[in-house]
């Protein structure tokens, strides 16, 4: 019995030595020294503070701001109870409510009414992304909000389009992926445009 034990226990042990802890301490410093900003979360700091996070959408909701795509993470209250908390990072997911919903089909119809436009609506401003959490929005979603964003921060629409075209983020190596727009930089060079420059 020993003599099956033994190998048995030994290749457990070297793997676990292996697979445990010394490939993923060397895959962590690979990342920490090729890729320091997105294996440490690719987080936006601003005046000493961190803001968020190019990775996770944020919720704004305030007139002046670019919304993101809508979330469908949720949580619980002090009841135990399931309530809505968009962006929750530790209930990433989707709704799964299926084309059919009416929950969803009511929804998306309240999203389009609120947007207050005639100009069609891209799927992404007003359906969840399957995680829930993100941060990207498509060149149209950004730009079918410029007139909202211009109007209460008293800017041209041109300047608030202008921003948009400088925060577009292009395909990797031209042909991966789609152009989009991230919602939190575009919301902070809207900021930084506003801040007098010698503000932190």
């Amino acid at each position: 019995m020993l003599t099956f034990l033994r190998p048995a226990l030994v290749v457990l042990g070297g793997m676990s030595l292996l697979l445990g802890l010394l490939y993923p301490a060397a895959v962590t410093g690979i990342a920490q020294v090729a890729f320091p900003s997105e294996a440490n979360g690719s987080l936006i700091e601003q005046g000493g503070r961190i803001v968020g996070s190019r990775l996770i959408g944020q919720n704004f909701t305030e007139a002046r701001y670019f919304h993101g795509r809508p979330s469908a993470t949720s949580g619980t209250d002090a009841n135990g109870n399931s309530v809505a908390l968009p962006y929750n990072g530790a209930a990433s997911g989707g709704s799964n409510l299926g084309p059919t919903s009416r929950a969803l089909v009511e929804r998306v119809a309240a999203d389009v009414t609120a947007l207050e436009t005639k100009a069609p609506v891209p799927a992404d401003l007003v359906t969840a992304s399957g995680s829930g959490l993100d941060p990207h929005i498509s060149p149209e979603a950004a730009l079918i909000q410029v007139e909202r964003v211009a109007a209460a921060r008293a800017l041209p629409p041109s300047v608030v389009r202008e921003i948009v075209a400088q925060t577009l983020e292009t395909p990797l190596i031209g042909v991966i992926g789609e152009p989009r727009v991230n919602v939190l930089a575009l919301n902070l060079a809207l900021d930084a445009l506003a801040r007098p420059k010698n503000a932190p």
